[in-house]
């Protein structure tokens, strides 16, 4: 639901009415006595902005808790339903948050990067024609000359500063207004007093002025402020994706034997669902009639086909693969196993936002000492001289030389950089953050199926003559189930090998052929040699029969990813503690992981899942999480940080910080050694950003520093930032043949060839 009531003041008592009245409409009960409301809040942008409206809504009388999600700008709030909505939107109006009641239904378009893009474009053009203006100033042009420059640079300078500065001055003014401060004060300032002074010398012929300080300051500002916006904003579309597995609804069977297709969301416990095969599960369901095979990996990570039968019980989400069946609804779409999912995501996206990234640490306390070390300038240089013009002109240099440019580029561009390496390994980075947290793990939790696996059934061995296998694969080239899909390539049938006069599927049993006056059966076992079962293992099994009589038996398992012994042998040799987390049967698991040498294993639910990441958590650890199912979003979500590959599901690829797009899991170790390796240049930054305050800023308040060479200054620190960040990106590939070190995630810090070629 969307309110159209936002950031205005409320005139009267019935605007303030209808205001709860959408409020009550649009929250929901989430425990007895408690509701909770989502609001949107555009204006969210940083560490700062959470603990602002955190703690201002916490003070708001029956607010049981407040979380902010920095990634999709969300704010959700807990109240005591005994109460009248508490004013949410009047409380973030006070500080400066213009918030409106969240809106699931929005077209996803990006209004914020579409205007930073715009204002980047603005200042950059205006830049380079007031630079070009200067040179000749700087030249020694004759007076005319110049005053006809500056006036023109001001012409040029005065619409750029107004579009693209806007960015700055809307959200200094919304901080001041409310008697707070932010980074974008000194900014905001800075560039304005040197627009102005260099107004004053215009109009007063002076040889100097500062508007390509001012345009430039911009310029170099709007770069880390749209490089840091885009980083963010590729994680904002984990929950809304989720969408796309949900079936849009389904035909129902009435009682007057009429059949009609209703929206999901109409659908009622105990309605009758006729479910066709290649359709998905609507709502949680029970089977009342029919046959079929289900594909269950998005749901519990089980990669084989599981049988459905009269009073099987189906989850929401799960695929229904080879035959109709009669369902009867056992839970309304809102308490289904796919609402439910999308509520821990939410959970766990409110967790991951108390994150606060390096940037934002750095940067708490920049603003309010930039702006007492300007004033103290100003102070101290009219107490000793009296000049207003002089004390000015230093005061503008100060709060230029100290302007954040480098701080503001410190982390972006080295996030930037990195991403784009990581690309060129087949590794996508989706959220800057991702690269700060993943450099802190000291855990990595794999998924099984379709993680350590590639998630398809391959033939692992079979019983009988090699015939017997080109029989069973001619066979099975007539239909699309995973294993008969595994049995035709693996078998190799020549041209008229076989002359099959017919086949039939029989849903959730198998086919059945007819060969030479023969009946064969290739499927289940109790279906194609009855009498032929042994054990309880035979089920899990396919058997090939003639006229009932056992010819040939085949066993399926899931191939492991390429390079999947290779990248645990080097993630364990580095001293990450290594888990394998599956809602798959025990023993396939448990094969595995004492395949692989891992030593932790833990059979899970999709909600023990998350608690169970949880739980490392609360112990201290901070924990990668990879995996690729449904049933893993929420655990991708509520990790520290997480990877998914490119094969996941939809909602596990926009869930995930990292999506790998080649099938080697070398796709780990390599993104973990380019963070850590990210996380070194970001901290040389911040230094190099730092030493450069505590050398320039005493020569400015000393006066030796005009404010165009502090705008030099302050550029050139910015340059050497940009330079810093892009020798992560000339990482020198290592010669055929060179010695090098063969273990540990240290082992894949130069790429090597054969990890390259693996990953092609």
């Amino acid at each position: 639901m969307s309110c159209c009531v936002s950031g205005a003041e409320f005139p009267n008592a019935v605007a303030l009415r209808a205001l709860n009245d959408e409020i009550m409409l649009a929250s929901r009960t989430v425990e007895e006595g408690v509701r909770q409301t989502d609001l949107s809040v555009p204006a969210i942008h940083c560490g700062a902005c959470i603990q602002k409206i955190e703690k201002a809504l916490a003070k708001l009388p029956g607010v049981e808790q407040a979380r902010v999600n920095l990634s999709t700008k969300r704010v959700s709030i807990r109240w005591h339903a005994a109460t009248t909505p508490p004013p949410f939107i009047e409380a973030l109006n006070e500080i400066g948050y213009g918030a409106h009641l969240y809106d699931t239904a929005s077209d996803g378009k990006d209004k914020t990067q579409t205007e930073l893009v715009r204002a980047l474009a603005v200042a950059g053009f205006a830049a380079s024609n007031i630079m070009l203006l200067s040179v000749s100033v700087w030249s020694g042009a004759e007076p005319a000359t110049r005053d006809l420059f500056h006036w023109l640079s001001a012409l040029i300078a005065f619409p750029a500063l107004a579009y693209s500065g806007r960015i700055f001055f809307r959200s200094a003014w919304q901080a001041l207004r409310h008697g707070q401060t932010n980074m974008d004060v000194p900014i905001s300032i800075g560039v304005l007093l040197a627009f102005g002074l260099s107004l004053y010398e215009t109009i007063h012929h002076g040889q100097h002025a500062y508007f390509d300080a001012s345009i430039t300051l911009l310029f170099f500002l709007l770069i880390g402020r749209t490089l840091d916006h885009v980083m963010r904003e590729r994680a904002r579309t984990a929950v809304r994706g989720l969408a796309n597995l949900a079936a849009r609804g389904a035909l129902v069977a009435k009682p007057d034997g009429t059949q009609d297709y209703l929206p999901v969301e109409k659908i009622e416990t105990g309605m009758t669902i006729l479910l066709a095969a290649g359709e998905r599960v609507p709502v949680d369901a029970l089977v009342l009639k029919g046959r079929s095979e289900l594909d269950c990996s998005l749901v519990s990570g089980e990669s084989l086909p599981q049988p459905a039968e009269e009073g099987t019980t189906l989850q929401a989400g799960t695929l229904n693969l080879t035959g109709p069946l009669t369902i009867v609804a056992k839970a309304a779409a809102k308490d289904s196993f796919l609402a439910e999912m999308v509520r821990m995501m939410e959970a766990a996206e409110s967790g991951r936002s108390v994150y606060r990234r390096i940037a934002d640490r750095a940067s708490r306390l920049y603003a309010p000492v930039v702006h007492l070390t300007a004033l103290l300038t100003f102070i101290g240089w009219m107490s000793i001289e009296g000049d207003l013009h002089r004390a000015l002109t230093i005061a503008i240099a100060v709060l230029i030389i100290t302007c954040p440019c480098a701080l503001g580029l410190a982390v972006p561009m080295v996030q930037i950089v990195a991403a784009r390496r990581l690309f060129e390994q087949g590794i996508m980075v989706k959220d800057g953050g991702a690269l700060e947290r993943l450099a802190e793990i000291d855990t990595v939790v794999f998924d099984k199926t379709g993680t350590l696996t590639i998630g398809e059934p391959k033939l692992a061995s079979h019983s009988g003559s090699g015939e017997m296998l080109a029989l069973a694969a001619a066979i099975a080239a007539h239909s699309r189930h995973p294993y008969s899909r595994a049995l035709t390539a693996a078998g190799k049938v020549t041209a008229g090998q076989f002359e099959i006069a017919s086949v039939s599927e029989h849903a959730g049993a198998g086919l059945e052929a007819e060969i030479g006056g023969s009946r064969y059966r290739l499927g289940r076992p109790e279906w194609a040699a009855p009498g032929a079962m042994r054990n309880e293992t035979d089920a899990a099994r396919v058997m090939l029969a003639c006229d009932g009589h056992l010819l040939a038996s085949f066993d399926f398992d899931d191939e492991l990813r390429p390079d999947t012994a290779a990248a645990i042998s080097a993630l364990k040799a580095d001293g990450l503690a290594l888990e394998v987390l599956s809602g798959d049967r025990a023993a396939p698991v448990e094969a595995l992981a004492a395949q692989l040498g891992l030593p932790h294993v833990a059979h899970v639910s999709p909600g023990g899942k998350t608690a169970h990441v949880a739980a490392i958590a609360a112990a201290g650890h901070r924990a990668l999480m990879v995996g690729d199912g449904l049933n893993d979003a929420p655990a991708l979500i509520a990790a520290h940080v997480s990877m998914a590959p490119a094969s996941a599901a939809d909602i596990n690829r926009n869930a995930a910080d990292l999506v790998f797009l080649r099938e080697s899991l070398l796709a780990v170790p390599q993104a973990i050694e380019v963070a850590r390796r990210a996380r070194a240049l970001v901290r040389q930054n911040l230094t190099l950003a730092i030493g450069y305050n505590l050398i320039a800023v005493p020569l400015a308040v000393m006066g030796g520093v005009t404010p165009l060479v502090a705008a030099i200054a302050m550029s050139g620190s910015s340059l050497i930032v940009v330079g810093n960040a892009l020798r992560l990106g000339r990482i020198r590939a290592p010669k055929r043949g060179e010695p090098r070190p063969v273990t540990g995630v240290s082992a894949l810090r130069d790429f090597p060839e054969e990890f390259a070629e693996a990953t092609r």
